[in-house]
């Protein structure tokens, strides 16, 4: 029996489209997986730093809690023991809290970045369209490339007494009073109470004074800094919104105390001044490779006597080393001046907002 062969064409298999690099320097080009992998790799480094200087604050806790419970037993075992190790082992802890709100400033730079990547690289991977914020990359690159302490020094005090610290010091304040009221013995009136609490030349008098004068600073210190939450470690913000600790808006909306306390935290912008021959090249290729606007001015040179043509543009910090390339790749005999903006509104930037 004769077979009959099929007529009918073969489906050719479609071609697929080559995967877009997103990320190309010196012929080397980034696919889309291998830049996955790289912040994958990327984000496991933050948060092993993350961790080192996490266990690093529970290191500094163990010391104040250990060296507060050897000198209260050296203190309440004998009863020739002086109330003034108490008052020393205060002024200790008080040292390991400062030691501890400068660890949870390097803890809460790499917590940052840390947040950074969760909230906008892999939340974005499960919402369409998939896309994470531009805003979050350059923040994340600028943070990479001028770290910065997400939060002050009084916020990372304040946290770390209210958290730990403020505790112990109320431990060692009874522990301090029990000692003098109750060793010897009970004294019999208050005059004999303050000729106790009196150490070497300075009276009872003044020591109960500073006690007194030093648990209000702290408790004044824990309250007035209650209302700073631009640690990403304990509200867990979201970049963009304005209690984010990077935010651009949160810019100027401190004035006074306020403005002291809370660090200035605002993408740093520059200006830059292109002078060149080819200016409509260069412009060109800056609106295509930054996609920044570019203002020309005309000029002549005031020894060489040509038409020059002086090109404005306004950029962050990141960008800075592609605006140089872009000049490059056009006109190497450019000069390119670039400096710091004290503020640049609209386009991209901070809005503009009417005063």
């Amino acid at each position: 029996m004769a077979v009959k062969k099929s007529t009918k064409a073969k489906s050719k298999p479609k071609k697929e489209e080559p995967e877009e690099a997103v990320w190309t320097y010196r012929g080397y080009h980034l696919k889309s997986s291998e830049f996955v992998t790289a912040m994958v790799h990327f984000f496991r480094a933050e948060i092993q730093r993350a961790n080192v200087w996490r266990q690093r604050l529970d290191t500094t806790t163990n010391w104040a809690v250990v060296v507060t419970g050897a000198t209260l037993s050296i203190a309440f075992s004998q009863s020739n023991v002086h109330h003034s190790v108490v008052l020393l082992n205060t002024l200790l802890v008080l040292w390991f809290l400062f030691i501890e709100a400068r660890r949870y400033r390097y803890y809460e730079l790499w917590s940052y970045r840390v947040r950074l990547m969760e909230t906008d690289f892999y939340a974005a991977m499960l919402v369409p369209p998939f896309h994470p914020s531009p805003e979050w990359a350059e923040n994340l690159a600028e943070n990479l490339l001028t770290p910065s302490f997400p939060i002050s020094m009084w916020e990372a005090f304040g946290r770390r007494l209210r958290r730990n610290y403020y505790w112990i010091f109320l431990i060692l304040l009874a522990s301090w009073v029990a000692k003098i009221y109750l060793f010897p013995q009970a004294p019999n009136n208050i005059d004999e109470f303050m000729t106790r609490s009196s150490v070497g030349p300075v009276p009872g008098e003044v020591m109960i004074g500073l006690g007194v004068a030093f648990y209000i600073f702290l408790a004044v210190f824990a309250i007035a800094t209650v209302n700073m939450t631009r640690a990403t470690g304990e509200i867990l913000p979201r970049f963009g919104e304005e209690s984010a600790p990077a935010a651009p808006s949160m810019e100027g909306k401190h004035t006074g105390l306020r403005a002291l306390l809370v660090p200035r935290r605002r993408r740093r912008q520059l200006m830059a001044l292109i002078i060149t021959d080819k200016a409509q090249t260069v412009s060109d290729r800056i609106m295509t490779d930054l996609k920044r606007g570019v203002t020309s001015m005309q000029g002549k040179g005031m020894y060489t006597g040509k038409d020059r043509s002086i090109l404005m543009c306004a950029l962050t910090i990141t960008e800075a080393h592609a605006l140089k390339s872009a000049v490059a790749k056009e006109d190497p005999k450019a000069v390119v001046i670039v400096s710091p903006a004290q503020e640049i509104l609209g386009g991209g930037f901070a809005p503009l907002e009417e005063g």
